[in-house]
C-alpha cells in the first residue's frame, strides 16, 4: 500500500479530477504514481505531462526514451519505475531480450542504442558529469544536439518521478520484471 491516500479516481473534482479523466481518456487507465501525484501536486503531475509531450514532439524516439527512463530507474533503485517503462518499452517497440539484457548490464546488440545506455548510466553514476570522451562518443552514435537536450529533460523528469516514488513507496500497477 502506497505511504500518500488517494482520493476516489471516480469521484474526484477539482483540478485533480480534472487531470484523472484527461489520463482515463488518453491511456485507459490512471497508474498509481499520477493518481498519488495528481492527488497532492497536480501542478507538478502537471510539469511531468508537460514534459512528456516536450518530448513525444522531438526527435528521441519513443523507444529511446523509455530506455532512458529504465535505465536511470533502474540506477535509481525504483523498482515502481523500473516496471512501469519496461513495460512501456515494450509498448514501444523493444523486444524482451534486449530489456532483460540491459536489465542484466549487457549489450543489447543495438550499437546506437547500447552507446545511449551507456551514456545515461554515466550520467545516472556520475550525477550529470561526462567526460570529453563520453560527449564524443554519444556524438559519433548519430544523437545530436537536439536529442542530447532530449536525453536530459527525459533523465529529469525520471529522476522527479523516481524520488517521488520511493518518497510514497507506490503501489506497482504494472507487470512485474522477470
Amino acid at each position: 500500500m502506497s505511504r500518500l491516500s488517494v482520493p476516489n479516481l471516480e469521484t474526484t473534482a477539482g483540478p485533480s479530477g480534472q487531470i484523472y479523466a484527461q489520463i482515463k481518456k488518453a491511456i485507459g487507465s490512471v497508474p498509481n504514481t499520477f493518481a498519488a501525484l495528481a492527488a497532492h501536486g497536480p501542478a507538478a503531475l502537471k510539469s511531468v505531462l508537460a514534459a512528456d509531450a516536450v518530448l513525444a514532439a522531438g526527435t528521441l524516439s519513443k523507444p529511446d526514451q523509455e530506455v532512458i527512463k529504465l535505465v536511470i530507474s533502474e540506477a535509481a533503485g525504483c523498482d515502481y519505475c523500473v516496471a512501469a517503462h519496461n513495460h512501456l518499452a515494450k509498448l514501444a517497440g523493444v523486444k524482451p531480450e534486449p530489456l532483460k539484457q540491459l536489465l542484466g548490464g549487457q549489450h543489447t546488440g543495438d550499437a546506437k542504442r547500447d552507446a545511449l545506455i551507456g551514456f545515461v548510466r554515466k550520467l545516472a553514476q556520475s550525477r550529470g558529469t561526462v567526460s570529453d570522451e563520453d560527449f564524443v562518443a554519444i556524438k559519433a552514435a548519430g544523437y545530436s544536439d537536439a536529442q542530447l537536450v532530449e536525453i536530459s529533460l527525459a533523465f529529469a523528469t525520471t529522476v522527479f518521478t523516481n524520488v517521488f516514488n520511493r518518497i510514497n513507496d507506490t503501489e506497482i500497477d504494472f507487470p512485474a520484471v522477470a
